[in-house]
């Protein structure tokens, strides 16, 4: 479940929608888990259904209008106005930490969709290609190269940032 949830958070970036995501695979497993049918592998079959929801919901939310409440613009405007006067100080070496992972998360969600995924599905999930390109649907190619060049991408934006912290020599 944590990591369909991670998988979910990386798709929707947003926490309450990726609660949301989760609940739906879930639901989805159950019903046809009704039927009594066997499944060979659990956790890419979960993944297939996540991926098959996330697509399904980003389809429907293209062809739907987005709405805006125009009271939270105001009061997040606000908030905004307020942390502009505050200095970040950084106080123990643990937030400094963060802020670097800050940085590699950030590369990482810059990735257009299709690279992020394969690179999340292969690397932090631990997915074969093959199980990857069951659950996306294409071929096991189409996998690979996404994963060569998705990687590709988050070298030449991270080369500041490994060159900065002594990962890569200048």
């Amino acid at each position: 479940m944590d990591a369909l949830y991670r998988s979910a958070l990386y798709l929707v970036k947003n926490e309450h929608k990726a609660d949301d995501l989760v609940q739906e695979t879930f639901l989805k497993a159950f019903k046809f888990l009704k039927n009594n049918k066997e499944i060979d592998n659990t956790k890419a079959w979960l993944f297939k259904i996540l991926m098959n929801a996330f697509i399904n919901q980003y389809r429907k939310d293209k062809r739907e209008p987005s709405l805006v409440d125009f009271d939270n613009i105001e009061s997040f405007h606000e908030s905004i106005k307020e942390e502009v006067f505050i200095s970040p100080i950084i106080e123990n070496e643990a937030e400094f930490d963060e802020l670097l992972d800050a940085d590699v998360k950030k590369a990482l969600e810059e990735l257009p969709d299709d690279f992020r995924l394969v690179i999340l599905l292969s690397t932090v999930e631990g997915f074969s290609y093959k199980e990857i390109s069951k659950m996306l649907e294409c071929p096991i190619g189409t996998v690979m190269s996404r994963i060569y060049r998705g990687r590709k991408l988050l070298r030449e934006r991270l080369a500041g940032y490994a060159k900065k912290h002594g990962y890569e020599r200048e």
